[in-house]
């Protein structure tokens, strides 16, 4: 026993001042407002923001519905699942390199000797031979410079910016399918407000040919009234594609062919109002809640322990070999005490001269930290940019809608007017036809400012960050707990 740890002495020193090189990381410092520059506006209030189901503000059911739909089929999400499991992997292959490799062998030869060859033969020749061999054979790289150590680190981090990847595409996704719902809801609005138009000026065409018949009007009036009704009747059709794209692109949102969400929704229903109140968080929760800055942080992670990776290459490698077997020209005594064999070995490997290279490499590796390192700080500042400019848009949109509805009503009150005055003598067609096209125009432009407002405040929320929790009820296809890297920065197991 005693020669054994005499042995393996040199071992136990060389363990003992083992270390890891290359930088620690820390995450970077990052400045941003106390509060949101656009905050004090119209229906919007400081608090804890509730994000992580903001659909369920807006009240309809089918657009919850919808959204659940997403998360359990939708491509993009079944991708970035996908990466998260590779990415599972290649932590399991980085800390695998922590432990030895074991392997077993074993062989059975029959072979016969020249007896023209370089060694002299006995007398009468070589006679044929059996060879039986079995064994184990290990090696171990001792990781004596962090190497591994590093590799590991940075494949854990990078496992941690595939999940918020994954998030990223929820926020993503859920907010295209609000956005896209909206869509269909103030085309259809559009369409409807056209139709209406399109009915009032039909009888308006009658009107004109009974005043014409009568003698009352000339011609011209019925032409006017017949290009009114051609006009409204030639922006159907763009409402229409509108609406039909809408419905297509929302189908495939939730997995499904484009078409199989017509016959679902075409069931007219009005476009959703606005909560009273939308509550935001502080500049400061975007580190937390956004999944692109808290994917970038762990990308810069990443490559920082790569750095660590390059450095440690400029360092002697030391390894540990062994393999322990039995050997015997018979397979009778095979199993015998004699026949056993074993070799144990220390294998050292240093390059001292490659002109530089591996010092470029680190060099390499510390720009590229450099380069994250400022990704990260322009996310950050694109999240908060982000968010203001979704907080002056939804608040504008609002006074806008307000201001639209005011002037639809009071058109449509000059147009019961205007037709009053027209049938009496007391207005020329021109006047009517005027209004009727502002009213048309007005309550085109209702709709679709309506369906902004929403719009702009699915941004908002999605500027946000909303749509993942820490600790949120999961499809079954993922669970974050499930995956998530044990202590030590080892992914557990499948």
């Amino acid at each position: 026993m005693r020669r054994v740890i005499h042995r393996l002495t040199p071992l136990l020193l060389m363990l003992s001042v083992a270390c890891t090189v290359g930088p620690d990381y820390e995450p970077p410092e990052i400045t941003v407002p106390d509060v949101w520059h656009e905050a004090a506006l119209h229906g919007v209030v400081d608090g804890e923001a509730q994000l992580h189901t903001w659909w369920t503000q807006l009240d309809d059911p089918l657009l919850e519905e919808l959204i659940v739909r997403a998360e359990r089929a939708n491509f993009d999400l079944q991708r970035a699942v996908g990466r998260i499991r590779e990415s599972r992997a290649l932590v399991r292959v980085n800390s695998g390199q922590k432990w030895p490799e074991v392997g077993v062998s074993a062989d059975a030869s029959r072979s016969q000797a020249s007896d023209n060859g370089t060694a002299t033969p006995p007398p009468g020749g070589f006679d044929d031979a059996s060879l039986y061999n079995a064994g184990f054979d290990a090696a171990w790289e001792l990781d004596l410079f962090g190497r591994i150590r590093r590799g590991v680190e940075a494949a854990s981090a990078q496992y941690e910016a595939s999940i918020e990847d994954y998030r990223d595409v929820l926020v993503t996704l859920f907010a295209d399918v609000a956005f896209n719902y909206i869509d269909v809801r103030a085309s259809q609005a559009r369409l409807r407000y056209a139709w209406d138009n399109l009915t009032a000026q039909q009888g308006m065409v009658q009107l004109t040919q009974d005043r014409f018949d009568a003698g009352l009007v000339s011609g011209l009036d019925v032409s006017q009234a017949e290009s009114n009704l051609a006009q409204t009747e030639a922006s159907i059709p763009l409402i229409e594609t509108a609406l039909t794209q809408a419905l297509n692109r929302l189908a495939v949102l939730l997995g499904e062919h484009p078409g199989a969400l017509h016959d679902e929704l075409e069931v007219v229903a009005p476009i959703l109002n606005p909560p009273r109140e939308v509550v935001i968080g502080l500049p400061g929760d975007l580190l937390r809640q956004r999944p692109d800055v808290r994917r970038a942080e762990r990308d810069l992670a990443a490559q920082t322990a790569r750095i660590g990776v390059a450095v440690a290459d400029l360092y002697p490698r030391f390894s540990l070999t062994g393999f322990f077997g039995l050997q015997s020209v018979s397979f009778d005594s095979f199993a015998d005490g004699d026949s056993v064999t074993w070799s144990f070995g220390l294998p050292f490997s240093w390059n001292l001269f490659d002109r530089g290279r591996r010092g470029a490499v680190v060099d390499a590796e510390r720009a590229r930290t450099d380069q994250l390192l400022a990704a990260y700080q322009q996310t950050v500042l694109l999240a908060l940019e982000e968010v203001e400019n979704s907080l002056v848009s939804y608040d504008r949109q609002q006074l806008r809608s307000t201001k639209l509805r005011s002037a639809a009503e009071a058109t449509e009150r000059s147009l019961e007017l205007v037709r009053t005055q027209y049938m009496t003598g007391l207005a020329d067609f021109q006047n009517v036809l005027d209004t009727q096209r502002t009213l048309f125009s007005q309550q085109d432009q209702l709709a679709t400012a309506e369906g902004l407002v929403l719009q702009n405040l699915i941004a908002l929320y999605k500027a946000l960050g909303g749509g993942w929790a820490e600790d949120p009820e999961q499809p079954e296809h993922f669970t974050v707990g499930a995956i998530a890297p044990e202590v030590d920065g080892e992914a557990a197991e499948d």
